[in-house]
């Protein structure tokens, strides 16, 4: 399997970063291919501009967008990974959302039927989150149900992918070596099996 990896965070050092190697390593493992979009180390510009709007008007995007459209349109899996801020994946990963999955390519609309349609292709879709916070208390608060209803429902299903996992590795900050080495195998496991 062909699997695209949009990896979003700014530090190459982060427990993130310790993720994403050990999640590769499991689909090295189980002999999937795969690509990875680090957004930060491309620098990849958020902000959904005038220009962008006035393209997708025309049923167009620029170049850059248009290969991230084709990375994904070539992949059968595609999987995030990136940490919860304010409830939320980081500005950087909601611009290239914003961008990307763009009306004509992700999605489509009938204004005059009211209805919406999925264009994606992709077999399957896999978040995997980390958050400060303990498990306990973000269902307490129901922020992961948010979450997950707002990145699996209303993005990844409403724009075609109906398979989705979604993975949060809780309390990152002050979780100890076991729990943190635990996590790593269980991303390790989760690309051995995507």
């Amino acid at each position: 399997m062909k699997v695209l990896i949009v990896y979003a965070h700014p530090n190459p050092q982060s427990f993130n970063h310790a993720i994403l190697e050990s999640f590769t390593k499991g689909l090295t493992e189980a002999k999937h291919t795969y690509e990875v979009i680090d957004l930060y180390a491309i620098k990849f510009n958020p902000v959904l501009s005038i220009e962008d709007l006035v393209k997708r008007s025309e049923g167009k995007v620029s170049d850059e967008l248009k290969g991230h459209q084709e990375k994904i349109s070539q992949a059968q899996g595609i999987v995030f990974i990136y940490p919860i801020w304010w409830y939320d994946p980081p500005a950087i990963l909601k611009g290239w959302i914003d961008r990307v999955f763009s009306v004509g390519f992700a999605y489509m609309i009938d204004i005059k039927e009211g209805k919406a349609w999925g264009l994606l292709k992709n077999q399957k879709a896999l978040v995997i989150n980390t958050a400060g916070g303990m498990e306990a208390d973000a269902k307490l608060m129901g922020s992961t149900d948010a979450l997950k209803k707002i990145e699996d429902d209303l993005m990844l299903r409403f724009c075609g992918i109906n398979d989705v996992q979604h993975v949060i590795f809780h309390n990152v900050v002050l979780a100890d070596d076991a729990t943190r080495k635990a996590y790593l195998e269980n991303a390790r496991n989760l690309g051995k099996t995507f």
